[in-house]
């Protein structure tokens, strides 16, 4: 693995650590409760978005497949619906 594949799944290591961190604090406070000017759903949506973009950075970067990213994603929505 070269040091660009290795800086983008480090930054998207980070990344889930803020999502999970925002998502505890819309547990513990609420979806719309404000902090510092800011919804937890706007702070969990930037999150997610910067998730989001290091998903695709994986995939452009040949770190994952699109494909069984999007095998894996049906399979859990199937498991979800049971």
């Amino acid at each position: 693995m070269n040091s660009v594949e290795q800086e983008i799944l480090r930054i998207a290591q980070e990344e889930c650590a803020e999502v999970v961190q925002a998502i505890s604090k819309v547990f513990r406070f609420g979806m719309d409760e404000t902090h510092n000017g800011v919804t937890n759903r706007a702070h969990l949506t930037e999150e997610v978005g910067d998730l989001v973009c290091m998903i695709e950075l994986m995939i452009e970067s040949k770190l994952i497949d699109a494909v069984e990213v999007a095998k894996a994603g049906v399979k859990k929505k199937e498991k979800l619906a049971k």
